[in-house]
C-alpha cells in the first residue's frame, strides 16, 4: 500500500478541515484526504443551490457537516444537517445532497470487506 494515507494536507500540523476546501458560485468542489478499497474520505465544498443527484453506494456514507447546512435526502426522506452534525446514508439506499445554503462536510465511507466500490 502506497504511504502517506491520508493525502491533500499536511501531517503533524493542526489545521481547519472547513478552511481545506472553497467553492464559487455555481461550483461543487472536492478534496480527497484517503482513498482504498475499504474506506472514502473527501471534502465537499457547496455553493448555495449546488446538488448532488440521487445516487447510491456499495458503502455506508457518513456525512459530518462543517460550516452552514445542507438537506440530505435518503431513501426520499429529507435530512437537514447543520455544522457540527452528522448523518449516516447506509449502503444501497438512493441519496442525493442539495445545498439550500453554502455549505462544507467531510464524507466518510466505509465499503464492505470485499472491497466492492462501484
Amino acid at each position: 500500500m502506497k504511504y502517506p494515507f491520508i493525502k491533500n494536507v499536511h501531517h503533524e500540523e493542526v489545521f481547519s478541515l472547513a478552511g481545506q476546501v472553497q467553492a464559487a458560485q455555481g461550483q461543487i468542489v472536492s478534496k480527497t484526504l484517503a482513498q482504498n478499497r475499504a474506506v472514502s474520505v473527501t471534502l465537499f465544498a457547496f455553493a448555495q443551490g449546488e446538488e448532488i443527484s440521487t445516487h447510491d453506494s456499495k458503502g455506508d456514507a457518513f456525512v459530518t457537516v462543517l460550516e452552514g447546512c445542507g438537506r440530505f435526502t435518503v431513501d426520499g426522506m429529507d435530512y437537514l444537517v447543520h455544522a457540527g452534525e452528522a448523518l449516516v446514508m447506509p449502503a444501497q439506499k438512493p441519496h442525493a445532497v442539495y445545498a439550500q445554503e453554502a455549505f462544507k462536510m467531510m464524507l466518510t465511507v466505509v465499503f464492505p470487506e470485499d472491497g466492492a466500490q462501484e
